[in-house]
């Protein structure tokens, strides 16, 4: 079954094996990685002016549209790398693990953003915690958003 927490646990896993193949040496990136990795961090910006997760004075939209937002990024960068973005949910990353399992990793939780916005169009939104995982999850501390700092490259 594909729910939120089956995503995020995925999610985690998959972010894990591709940064244990890089500081393990087994993973160097290239260029084109380097490079990707430099534009998703640009168009992925979260704006919180150095707020810590969860953005709870921020409204429903921004909350998840900020989380949405990822997807899209997510996807242009696979497709310029030339990766394909799998799904994660209960799924075991393939070994070797490196850009393009780490890309997925990091769109399971986008395109979860995706899926909230579309029920909150509707009128329903999401749970609080599961939003408040996933933005922990993409900023601050130990987030997506300090990806850089895992990287010896």
């Amino acid at each position: 079954m594909d729910t939120f927490a089956n995503r995020l646990d995925g999610a985690w896993e998959w972010w894990s094996a591709a940064i244990e193949e890089t500081q393990q040496g087994r993973w160097v990136r290239d260029d084109v990685e380097r490079q990707v990795m430099q534009d998703i961090r640009a168009a992925t910006n979260a704006l919180h002016g150095g707020r810590t997760a969860p953005f709870t004075e921020d409204s429903w939209h921004v909350r998840v549209g900020r989380i949405a937002n990822w997807a899209g990024v997510l996807r242009l960068a696979a497709r310029a790398g030339g990766w394909e973005l799998q799904p994660v949910a209960g799924r075991t990353p393939p070994d070797p693990a490196g850009i393009a399992e780490l890309l997925s990793g990091i769109y399971a939780i986008g395109e979860q953003g995706e899926i909230w916005m579309r029920r909150l169009l509707r009128g329903t939104p999401p749970p609080e915690d599961e939003i408040a995982k996933a933005e922990a999850f993409l900023t601050g501390p130990g987030s997506i958003e300090d990806l850089e700092l895992f990287f010896y490259d």
